[in-house]
C-alpha cells in the first residue's frame, strides 16, 4: 500500500533528525488503517515547506554518517524528494509535514481517489508536485499536475481549479506569460 522507499526515508529522517535533548520521548511510528504517522522529538531545523528542496542539515551528524555507511541514507538531502516521487508514482495523497516546538511529524496517507481527497490534500499535493518539478528544472504545468493526479486531458479544468486554489494560498506562482491556462508554468512561492 505504501512505497517502501518512502517509509525507509521517513524513518531514517526521524532517527537522524531527532533532538536527543528532548527528554522522555523518542521517535515513534504509529500505523492506522488509513495512514502512517512518524514523529521525532525536536523542532525541525528546516521549515516544513522547504523539506523537499533544502540543503541537508543534520542535528546528529555522527548518526547520519553511520547510516550512510550502512547504506540506509545518503546524506545528500534527497530523501524527501524520493518520498514525494514515490508517493506520486503510487497515486497517494501528498504526505503532510508538521513542525511544532517539541516535535516534527510526517503523515503518509493510504490511497484515496481524487474525488475523495479534501481541499487541503489537493493543495498540498499540488505544492509538493510543483517543488519536485522545480528542483528537477522542469516547471509544473496543467499537464504535469494531471499526470500526478491521473486526470484525463479532457478534464484539464479539474487540474486548473487545484492550481488556482494553490496559487490563492500563496504556495505557488505563475512563471510564464502564456495565455492559455493549459500551457502556463508554475514555481513554488519562494523561487526567484
Amino acid at each position: 500500500m505504501y512505497p517502501l522507499i518512502a517509509i525507509r526515508e521517513l524513518v531514517a529522517n526521524a532517527l537522524v533528525h531527532q533532538d536527543f535533548f528532548e527528554t522522555g520521548t523518542s521517535p515513534m511510528i504509529e500505523i492506522y488503517k488509513d495512514r502512517i504517522e512518524i514523529v521525532n522529538p525536536g523542532k525541525s531545523l528546516v521549515e516544513a515547506e522547504r523539506f523537499i528542496d533544502h540543503m541537508p542539515r543534520s542535528r546528529n551528524e555522527d548518526l547520519a554518517s553511520f547510516m550512510r555507511q550502512i547504506k540506509i541514507c545518503e546524506e545528500r538531502g534527497s530523501g524527501i524528494d524520493k518520498v514525494i516521487k514515490s508517493v506520486e508514482a503510487y497515486q497517494l495523497p501528498a504526505p503532510k509535514f508538521e513542525v511544532n516546538e517539541d516535535f516534527t511529524k510526517v503523515t503518509l496517507y493510504s490511497y484515496k481517489k481524487l474525488q475523495d481527497m479534501d481541499r487541503d490534500d489537493k493543495i498540498r499535493a499540488c505544492y509538493q508536485h510543483c517543488v519536485l518539478r522545480y528542483v528537477s528544472n522542469d516547471p509544473m504545468n496543467n499537464s504535469s499536475l494531471r499526470n500526478r493526479f491521473n486526470i484525463k486531458e479532457k478534464n484539464y479544468s479539474i487540474a486548473s481549479r487545484i492550481i488556482s486554489e494553490t496559487v490563492k494560498q500563496g504556495l505557488i506562482k505563475v512563471t510564464s506569460d502564456k495565455t492559455s491556462k493549459k500551457y502556463i508554468t508554475y514555481v513554488p512561492f519562494w523561487a526567484k
